[in-house]
């Protein structure tokens, strides 16, 4: 693992690519990771996973280690400031030349200057059904609330958090006897089949993109 020391893009109306790269961003078990990688090696993603990134040491890192995936740490602490640190994890994203740039359980909240270096192209997976229950204990504020139906939403980075146009929504039942841990067991069993089928949809160039509305194209 090698670690880090311390222009605008207007979004385009059809985001296209072909047999892409992805980033994926991470800072804990890496399992959506693991699922895209999955499916990059199987073909269900006509892409290449070219770089996983974490800002701390997390058991994602390992896994990507043992799978023999280019990994780094760009860790915050490690920088000035959070302006350099952002610069610095774009700079390091930005190396790779992504098609693709995905938060899978990265527990940051990304600043304008990443997000404007990769927009059109920079997805985040929730573990909610936005615009419901944003932030970091969406399953734990679904369950308190009461809801019986909640899941797992991917959608477009923009400057606000869990703000972005939606791309697909899966849900999964609350069920009367659950508890955050068994939940959020569900939705991540969900999330390994959402993700790769928005990246691979994606990276065949059937994302189109208007305003806020997000159309699937079919082949």
């Amino acid at each position: 693992m090698r670690e880090v020391p311390g222009h605008r893009q207007t979004t385009p109306l059809m985001v296209r690519a072909v047999a892409g790269r992805l980033v994926v961003l991470i800072s804990g078990s890496g399992s959506n990771m693991e699922a895209l990688a999955d499916a990059c090696g199987d073909g269900r993603v006509p892409g290449d996973l070219v770089a996983v990134v974490a800002d701390r040491e997390c058991m994602g890192l390992k896994l990507a280690e043992q799978r023999e995936l280019n990994h780094l740490l760009v860790r915050p602490k490690d920088y000035e400031s959070r302006d350099a640190w952002s610069e610095a994890l774009r700079d390091e994203v930005a190396a790779h030349q992504p098609d693709l740039v995905v938060s899978a359980g990265f527990m940051r909240i990304l600043a304008p200057v990443f997000v404007e270096a990769f927009e059109g192209r920079l997805i985040n997976l929730h573990p909610s059904l936005l615009p419901s229950f944003k932030g970091a204990h969406a399953v734990r504020d679904a369950l308190d609330f009461g809801v019986k139906i909640t899941g797992s939403t991917v959608h477009f980075i923009d400057n606000d958090v869990d703000h972005g146009p939606i791309i697909m929504q899966k849900p999964t039942p609350v069920r009367d006897d659950d508890t955050e841990e068994s939940l959020h067991g569900r939705i991540k069993a969900l999330e390994h089949r959402l993700l790769p089928e928005v990246c691979a949809l994606f990276l065949e160039g059937r994302v189109e993109l208007a305003g806020r509305r997000v159309r699937i194209r079919a082949r």
